[in-house]
């Protein structure tokens, strides 16, 4: 059977993804309107189109996330841009001592 992903665009949030307050607004919004009901789906953050990410922003949104799907259900797509990589990393290694897959 075939896994179904599902894509979060962080993009819709905004290029600049910086403060936290708008970091808690966005994993509120996602809460209620994006995310599968079930804990063990899986699921894609993409980064297209992000220009900045900010420790603070993602540790409002995407901390939470990897805690509530856990962090084999969770991967990170379009990492390549300078600010979104240092922040994971940043992240990752506070968090959990493990880099970002």
């Amino acid at each position: 059977s075939r896994v179904l992903i599902m894509t979060i665009y962080l993009q819709k949030f905004g290029t600049m993804l910086i403060s936290r307050p708008a970091g808690r607004e966005a994993w509120l919004a996602a809460q209620a309107y994006v995310l599968p009901k079930s804990t063990s789906e899986k699921i894609a953050i993409d980064f297209s189109g992000v220009e900045v990410l900010a420790p603070s922003w993602a540790d409002e949104f995407i901390t939470p996330l990897v805690e509530r799907q856990g962090k084999e259900n969770v991967e990170f797509q379009n990492t390549e841009n300078s600010s979104v990589k240092a922040t994971l990393e940043l992240l990752f290694d506070y968090k959990t001592g493990a880099p970002p897959k």
